[in-house]
Order: C-alpha cells, then sequence, then structure tokens
C-alpha cells in the first residue's frame, strides 16, 4: 500500500488546537515550544486559549495549523513510524505546502514558523480591506468557472481568477470584490448549484497578492533549504519539487497562483498511491479526497487516539 501525507490549509484552525496532543507526548510540547520560540511569543497560549478572532487572523492561523501538523508528525517519528521510508508523497493545501516541506525537513520547524508568520502578514497587508473577495462556486466544473471568471474581469476590468480547485464540483474564485460578485451572478446563470461570497480578509491566491509574492521571495532568499527527504508535490505545478531554488520559485507562485488540489489527488491516484493520511488539525482534506476520488482510504490524524490507531495499522 502506499501511502501520501496531506497537510492543511486555512481554515481548520479551531482554539484548543493541539493542546491534547502536548498534554500527551513530550515530542509535541517540544514542538509548540520551538515555535513559541520562533515567534518570540507565548504562540500556544493563542492556540489554546484563543480568544478566536485572535486564532483565526491570518499571521496567526498559518503558524498555528502547520505548528499541529509538526507535533503530529514528531510524534509519529517518535513512536517508530519512518516518515522517509513509509511516505511516498507529502502535499499541503495553500499554506499547507509549507507543513510539507517542514515535514519533509526542506525547512526547519523555526524557519517555517517564522516564514508562515511573514507569509499571513504580507497577504493581509498586500490589498486593502473591501477591495478584494472570493466566492465558492458549487456545482460547476473548472473550465465553466474559469470562463465565467474571465468574463467577469473583462466586464468589470478587474481580477478574477480560480483560486482552489477542491474537487467535486467545488471551486473558490478571487480578485477585485465587483468582479468577483459578478463573476458569482454569472456562474449562478450558467447553473452552479450554489456561489457564495466568503468571509475573508483577503483575496488569497490572486494577481492581486503580488505584494506578498515579493515579500516571500525576499524571505525564502533569506532561509536554508534542504532537497526534500520524501518528495513534495508543489501546488501550483501538480509535479514534485526537490531542488531549492525550485522550491522557493514555486512557494513564491503559490501566493498568486491557483491551489490545483483536485490534480494533486488525481496525481496521487495515478501514481500508485491508494492511502492519504490528512496529518494536523481538522478533516477537511479527508473529506475532499473522498469526494475526487472514492477508490482512495482516507484517515485524518489529529488526535492521540488517531494517532494510536494509526499506528497500529501502519506496524
Amino acid at each position: 500500500m502506499s501511502l501520501a501525507f496531506t497537510f492543511p490549509g486555512q481554515g481548520s484552525q479551531a482554539v484548543g488546537m493541539g493542546k491534547d496532543l502536548a498534554e500527551a507526548f513530550p515530542e509535541a510540547r517540544a514542538v509548540f515550544e520551538e515555535v513559541d520560540d520562533a515567534l518570540g511569543e507565548k504562540f500556544s497560549a493563542v492556540m489554546w486559549d484563543g480568544p478566536e478572532e485572535t486564532l483565526t487572523l491570518t499571521a496567526n492561523a498559518q503558524p498555528a495549523l502547520m505548528a499541529v501538523s509538526m507535533a503530529v508528525v514528531r510524534v509519529l517519528e517518535s513512536q517508530g513510524f519512518d516518515l522517509g521510508r513509509k511516505v511516498a508523497y507529502v502535499a499541503g493545501h495553500s499554506l499547507g505546502e509549507y507543513s510539507a516541506h517542514c515535514a519533509a525537513s526542506t525547512l526547519s520547524l523555526a524557519d517555517t514558523a517564522r516564514l508562515l508568520r511573514i507569509r499571513g502578514n504580507a497577504m493581509q497587508a498586500a490589498v486593502p480591506v473591501g477591495k478584494g473577495a472570493m466566492a465558492a462556486i458549487i456545482g460547476l466544473e473548472h473550465d465553466a468557472v474559469s470562463f465565467v471568471c474571465e468574463a467577469a474581469a473583462g466586464e468589470t476590468g478587474g481580477v478574477c481568477q480560480i483560486a482552489n480547485d477542491n474537487g467535486g464540483g467545488q471551486l473558490v474564485i478571487s480578485g477585485g470584490k465587483a468582479a468577483v460578485e459578478r463573476a458569482a451572478e454569472l456562474a449562478t446563470e450558467k447553473g452552479a448549484k450554489r456561489a457564495l461570497l466568503l468571509s475573508v480578509s483577503a483575496p488569497f491566491h490572486s494577481a492581486m497578492m503580488a505584494p506578498a509574492a515579493d515579500v516571500m521571495r525576499e524571505a525564502l532568499a533569506d532561509v536554508r533549504i534542504n532537497p526534500p527527504r520524501v518528495p513534495v508535490i508543489a501546488n501550483v505545478t501538480v509535479g514534485t519539487v526537490g531542488e531549492p531554488e525550485d522550491i522557493a520559485a514555486r512557494l513564491v507562485e503559490q501566493v498568486t497562483g491557483q491551489v490545483r488540489w483536485r490534480e494533486t489527488i488525481e496525481w496521487f491516484s495515478a501514481n500508485g498511491v491508494n492511502e492519504v493520511a490528512e496529518v494536523g488539525s481538522g478533516k477537511v482534506l479527508t473529506g475532499l479526497a473522498r469526494r475526487i476520488d472514492r477508490a482512495l482510504a482516507g484517515v485524518a490524524i489529529n488526535t492521540p487516539a488517531d494517532i494510536e490507531a494509526f499506528l497500529q495499522s501502519h506496524a
């Protein structure tokens, strides 16, 4: 059985995340302490005690989600699970790609935490509040959504593009407020089951994030990037990435580019993967994988009980 690890993106955070891991495993506590040190604050207190509106801030949610993912990875490894030998590929959804690289030892834990803090702040600052928007389009396939994005951009003169292709007829579009609102209207006219504007603070994964991409290019140039010990699948290319300069380039492109998650899961299936384990907070990616390919076995690993069950089934 060929196994892939996936790492969740923003939206899977919740107050209390990782606390049970820290209480149960010293290896998990060490991860949270290292992230606290890297960020220069008692960041774990925000994760465990909130308030929710503070944890939900992009600059906090991103390193928090990575920290929980890495706590699970470190606990698994401490219990004898050899990630380098037993996992064929790793991939992450948006910020989860950084978690994947950290798990693959491409980036150190401290550098990953600092990069995600920088990334969150840069993405929030790239576009004034109210100028951008995102919307979920349910029930249309990729080509139809791409068509309405192009039409809306043409009509309004604004940016509108697919940000996430999550599979199962669930896509997220992003860009200028007027263009996204018009695209949502066009999608409904074209037969979408739902076209729902999202409560987000910025138009992530759109060309409007170009200032944030510039910030990340500089930030990534200042950290050590190692060849990954497990092949990492990049969001923007849906292919393995191994050379340090290519890894940095793909992470920069990802800020303004599309998260091609449906294609990533399809790539797994086409390359021998028959089980996908979601490592970290929540179960969003597990549900998406089932919708994309029902033949894939899927499991989420985020609690001490999940870890015990996973280790028993992968002894």
